[in-house]
């Protein structure tokens, strides 16, 4: 098994899931789902949440029908606390929450507006990126979605105005580039912790990935591009 394990014990389990892995069965091309390799090593696993093709970090399974319907009731109750990391396009000024219906669009895709379903996420910028040469600004955000709605995360930071770096669907196709060079061509979107009671005994939990070298590493060539701009004000 290549899936990093973050978490096991009776009743739960969760994986680091790379980005470019589904979690389970699509449409197209038969692909081995993150699903299926977890249970070639685990056993028999419920999918309680799913992430995104593009979107990497904390996926929570059930290994039980049990903790399942109590774990995906935690879920719909709001109970569960989700921290995602994202890089975005602009600079994202303060703290906010986006409270805007999200419901279905065309093609797969959600939108945020009328007939949607109330959704709110809490935004926070982590650190801002100023346009220099060979870059446009950009800033690393932290978002808590809180409730659980199709593409929550991407659809409210498109409505904000400041989408995902790469998004083909909410934003631009991308790659990013960052000084001339392609940096990243997924969507920077990270799943960085998930934290709940246990469905069983109920103890707090707090389950973490840490950030995927890709998202760390177009990071840096961002403060990299920086950096020189900083030397020459100085």
């Amino acid at each position: 098994m290549t899936l990093r394990l973050l978490f096991e014990d009776a009743s739960l389990a969760a994986v680091d899931k790379p980005a470019g892995r589904i979690v389970v069965p699509g449409r197209g091309a038969a692909e081995v789902t993150v699903r299926e390799e977890a249970e070639a090593r685990l056993g028999k696993l419920w999918v309680v949440h799913r992430l995104d093709r593009g979107t990497s970090g904390v996926l929570l399974f059930a290994r039980t029908a049990e903790v399942h319907r109590a774990a995906c009731l935690a879920f719909e109750r709001h109970l569960v606390s989700k921290r995602y990391l994202a890089l975005v396009s602009g600079i994202l000024e303060r703290e906010l929450r986006v409270e805007a219906p999200v419901a279905s669009g065309r093609r797969g895709r959600m939108r945020a507006g009328p007939g949607g379903r109330p959704s709110s996420t809490f935004v926070r910028p982590l650190a801002r990126f100023p346009e220099a040469p060979g870059r446009a600004p950009l800033t690393l955000v932290e978002a808590f979605p809180e409730s659980g709605r199709t593409h929550q995360v991407r659809v409210h930071l498109a409505h904000l105005g400041h989408p995902l770096a790469v998004d083909p669907d909410y934003g631009g196709a991308g790659p990013l580039l960052l000084d001339g060079r392609a940096v990243l061509s997924r969507t920077p979107l990270h799943a960085a912790s998930i934290e709940l009671l246990h469905p069983l005994d109920g103890r707090p939990l707090r389950i973490e990935a840490p950030l995927p070298q890709d998202m760390e590493e177009a990071i840096a060539a961002a403060s990299a591009v920086l950096a020189p701009q900083a030397s020459k004000r100085g």
